[in-house]
């Protein structure tokens, strides 16, 4: 077996890790972008009654969408606990990581939000490319083909 071949577990681990909460973050960002707008749009009593559920469906995302990247990018770990750790991990790193872009909204704005939209996704994809470059090939002489 080469070393491009091999499974490396913490790459795997980590690179789902890192997609799980790049993408859950930009969720709950682009939720608080949202609200954002509602809150510069809308009368303070419409705002009060409306404001509440674009931010709840964003926390809701990112707990959703953490977890579910982290496990399925852990897919080719064979260990399930560890598989669940990283989703669980992923999804609670999701929701940190959004609620970083509270403090951006106070000082930069919506463009300082989007920006932190844009590195969520990028640290998303950084993060899949990773556990994917973990995940290995696999043993030599498998497949469909005849050798």
């Amino acid at each position: 077996m080469t070393e491009d071949t091999r499974k490396d577990a913490l790459a795997l681990g980590l690179g789902s890790l890192g997609s799980g909460v790049g993408f859950g973050g930009a969720c709950l960002t682009v939720a608080q972008i949202v609200a954002s707008i509602l809150r510069g749009d809308l009368a303070p009593d419409a705002y009060r009654a409306n404001a509440a559920d674009p931010l709840l469906a964003g926390l809701i995302a990112a707990v959703g969408v953490g977890g579910a990247f982290g496990w399925y990018r852990s897919f080719a770990l064979d260990n399930i606990w560890q598989r669940g750790v990283i989703a669980v991990l992923a999804a609670v790193g999701a929701i940190l990581v959004g609620f970083l872009a509270a403090p951006l909204d106070r000082f930069f704005g919506i463009a300082g939000m989007i920006v932190w939209v844009a590195i969520n996704i990028a640290f998303g994809i950084f993060g899949t490319r990773w556990a994917i470059r973990g995940k290995g090939t696999g043993e030599q002489g498998q497949g469909t083909g005849t050798a």
